[in-house]
């Protein structure tokens, strides 16, 4: 009788957020990606062009905008990038204020 074979471990894609350098599997980042129309946030991680990832997390972003962002894309941001990437960035959760309103236990 021949030995069962294990069953196979599914790969699972890590990526590095330029924000904190914390690496991730993909699906827990955001994906940015420059495009020839700008830099554009890329929610379903297929659209064409070079990309970079980074947290859900305002901290993540605020590190990355200060210029790691735009090094990990080889580019120079725009102003229009900069508030496409900053009204995406309002609409996050603030990780210290979520903390800060859990009940106390």
């Amino acid at each position: 009788m021949a030995a069962k074979k294990p069953k196979r471990v599914k790969h699972v894609p890590q990526r590095t957020c330029v924000g904190c350098r914390a690496v991730m599997p993909k699906r827990n980042l955001v994906r940015i990606v420059r495009t020839l129309e700008g830099v554009q946030i890329d929610p379903t991680g297929k659209l064409k062009g070079r990309g970079a990832y980074l947290h859900d997390d305002k901290a993540c972003w605020q590190n990355a905008l200060k210029g790691s962002l735009a090094h990990a894309l080889r580019t120079t941001l725009t102003e229009q990038d900069l508030e496409v990437l900053r009204n995406f960035m309002a609409s996050l959760n603030d990780k210290a204020d979520t903390e800060n309103s859990l009940p106390n236990a």
